[in-house]
């Protein structure tokens, strides 16, 4: 945080005119005016769509289920990371795009957490990062922006979460219930697994402890909440133990249970998992429509061979029915008489720390049915693969309509022709999700191919009552990448301390995507 600027001396008082001037009504309206500039909202009307970004929230509006509102995130183009504060609404039946400029916005954000409440979205938590992601900042401050006025106001109320981002927030009735979370610094890394409430008829918030003996999820960040009649049903997440040994390895957990809350007493209870369940991933997105839960995408991070990590990224549909808690694939209409099947991009990248090998989906197992491990599942993938990673036939390219169709199939050598696919989103994590009345709608994320990130600014949207098939509204632009120059590279050999610093900043970000 930079140092607060001293004030200068103040400037010597003139004299004061023997003559006391008064002000006049034109110069009193003047000052009103320039008061009241201060406080105008400027809506810029049908703006070209947002920028790509990840972490963003997207929010419908309540009392218009066609309505999105999309606000913050981030980017990353290899080079610099950008925090977003802008807010976004959109139009699905108009196709247009509004942006909204309020004197008292909230600082820029991302991975924090949204919901919608009458004509008001709540915004609580999140994080910043500085450009050159070395510096990470936590935030602990409760907005409510205004749907009709497009104000933006803090709440202060007394009892607050501590700072924190990969947290999740769900509505239930008049309650906003926060579950988890964590704060990751260089210094210092916290996984929380508390839980509050904030009550909007009085607007105070109250945290639940446990009781003494009674079940209770452990610590995590990046699962997903959805509320289903009097339950909040709680899948997955992440939780990394931090070893105080500078010099031991750091282990991740993806967590692949699942909870249940009841708001009425706030007592968990485990849930047993029917069906077929999805395995273990990272960055996830899920939301619900009638008796169903669904969840999109992930990553699954394997290590194949010393120091290679395979990550897949996944674009299949899981449902969850409510009722009776049973699991199963989505499988939409136009995809069931496909023959060929799509397998989600695959990356392989040589690894230069080995602490991202540790984070991942091989080290699950602590915690008995609370976690899974993907050794199985790993086996199963390398299986179907075969030995194609290492000779991907096609690369990933974003086509005109910024889906996955046919760009993410591999063959081997006997490449056969294959039958052209449905238009589906790539496979990605940490992307924007929500549900108006039928309709799941689908914004942005990011993957990989090779060592780059690609951030999206695609939207999808899928009608839940048919599940026939995605239909892209707006396609994916080309991704900027900034690639290091030969220049840098000599630099860094001859700066082994600022190497370790920038690993230590890139690992943290590699750590983030899942946790978020």
């Amino acid at each position: 945080r930079r140092p607060r600027e001293r004030r200068s001396a103040p400037a010597a008082r003139p004299a004061r005119s023997a003559r006391r001037t008064t002000s006049t009504p034109s110069s009193s309206k003047n000052i009103q005016k320039e008061e009241a500039k201060k406080k105008e909202v400027h809506v810029e009307e049908n703006v070209p769509a947002p920028s790509p970004r990840s972490n963003g929230s997207l929010t419908i509006n309540p009392s218009k289920d066609t309505e999105l509102i999309l606000y913050g995130g981030e980017f990353y183009n290899g080079s610099k990371t950008f925090v977003y504060g802008d807010l976004y609404r959109y139009d699905v039946e108009k196709n247009e795009w509004k942006l909204v400029s309020s004197p008292n916005s909230p600082p820029p954000r991302s991975a924090h957490q949204t919901v919608a409440w009458k004509n008001n979205v709540y915004m609580f938590g999140g994080e910043f990062t500085s450009p050159n992601q070395e510096r990470f900042h936590h935030y602990k401050d409760f907005w409510t922006l205004d749907l009709k006025t497009n104000q933006w106001e803090q709440i202060l109320a007394k009892g607050c979460p501590s700072a924190r981002s990969g947290h999740r927030m769900v509505l239930y009735k008049h309650k906003i219930v926060l579950f988890g979370g964590f704060y990751d610094t260089l210094r210092e890394v916290r996984y929380y697994n508390d839980l509050h409430v904030f009550d909007l008829d009085n607007f105070k918030w109250e945290e639940i402890k446990p009781r003494p003996g009674c079940l209770w999820p452990s610590p995590r960040s990046g699962f997903q909440l959805v509320v289903y009649q009097d339950q909040i049903y709680m899948y997955g997440g992440y939780f990394k133990e931090v070893s105080s040994d500078k010099n031991a390895s750091e282990k991740g957990t993806v967590h692949a249970d699942m909870w249940s809350l009841d708001p009425r007493t706030w007592e968990w209870n485990k849930v047993k998992k029917t069906g077929m369940p999805p395995g273990p991933r990272a960055g996830f997105s899920m939301c619900v429509h009638k008796k169903r839960a669904v969840l999109f995408g992930g990553v699954v991070d394997m290590e194949v061979e010393a120091d290679v990590l395979m990550s897949m990224f996944m674009n299949e549909l899981y449902g969850f029915q409510l009722d009776n808690h049973r699991w199963y694939p989505l499988e939409l209409r136009k995809d069931k008489p496909a023959k060929n099947k799509v397998i989600p991009q695959i990356n392989t990248k040589d690894i230069k720390r080995k602490e991202t090998a540790n984070d991942s989906e091989s080290n699950i197992g602590n915690e008995d049915d609370d976690t899974m491990d993907c050794s199985e599942e790993a086996t199963d993938v390398q299986s179907e693969v075969g030995g194609v990673s290492n000779h991907l036939t096609k690369s990933l390219t974003l086509n005109k309509v910024g889906s996955s169709q046919n760009s993410d199939v591999m063959s081997d050598s006997t490449e056969q022709e294959a039958t052209p696919e449905a238009i589906k989103p790539i496979g990605r994590i940490n992307a924007s999700m929500a549900v108006g009345k039928d309709t799941l709608y689908l914004y942005g994320g990011m993957m990989e191919v090779k060592d780059r990130e690609i951030t999206l600014d695609d939207l999808y949207s899928l009608n839940l009552s048919k599940l026939d098939e995605w239909k892209c509204i707006i396609p994916a632009s080309e991704s900027e990448w900034l690639e290091m120059s030969d220049d840098d590279d000599e630099e860094d050999e001859d700066e082994d301390d600022e190497d370790d610093s920038a690993d230590d900043a890139a690992k943290i970000l590699h750590d983030r995507r899942a946790v978020r």
